[in-house]
């Protein structure tokens, strides 16, 4: 749950009352999930990643993943209507179809073993643009996408160092992207390039 909260009307997935998210270990507060979370995940994004095909079924396997000590729901799209701040992501009945489109464009030569870094670049700012507009999971999208970025890279021959990472800046270029404006999500993979 590191970051911002998310806007849910009417959250089935949270305890009652509470923005708390039902957890495996049944924490009820923010901050002992947010402890737990991180860790559990931490432990589980230094193991093999799950093989897969570089659809949605293996960035699906991914989420599961990382949030299979912390969430049962972990890899399933989301089911209600989430925003963050003024920004609205995909309605869950639209998340499977649009994930589809999403994924297609991965058998692009733009993304595929030996693809030229300078056109490589900006068509992952696009498509992670377009994946976080589509936000498929109640929680743990971003981590997610840096995942399986950095997994298109290596496919490429153009891997990322998830180290490189600065939070304020990835996700100031992430709310950007959200709006169309890609400048700084192409500034910052071209920064966390090896």
């Amino acid at each position: 749950m590191v970051g911002h909260p998310y806007d849910a009307a009417d959250d089935p997935a949270c305890y009652p009352g509470t923005h708390v998210l039902i957890n495996l270990p049944d924490l009820r507060t923010k901050a002992e999930l947010e402890a737990f979370e991180v860790e559990a995940v931490g432990r589980r994004s230094i193991k093999a990643p799950p093989a897969g095909d570089f659809d949605p079924a293996h960035y699906r396997a991914l989420h599961r993943h990382l949030f299979q000590d912390v969430y049962s729901w972990a890899g399933q799209y989301r089911m209600i209507r989430t925003a963050k701040g003024d920004s609205l992501f995909c309605y869950p009945e639209n998340i499977s179809k649009e994930m589809d489109k999403l994924f297609s464009v991965l058998d692009r030569p733009t993304f595929l073993p030996g693809a030229d870094v300078d056109a490589f670049i900006p068509a992952t700012a696009d498509f992670l643009g377009y994946l976080n507009a589509i936000h498929p999971f109640r929680d743990g999208n971003g981590r997610t996408q840096l995942h399986f970025v950095r997994l298109l890279g290596l496919r490429a021959g153009h891997p990322f160092r998830s180290e490189a990472v600065e939070r304020d800046a990835f996700l100031s270029a992430m709310v950007q992207s959200f709006h169309g404006r890609m400048d700084g999500l192409v500034d910052e993979l071209e920064r966390m390039i090896v």
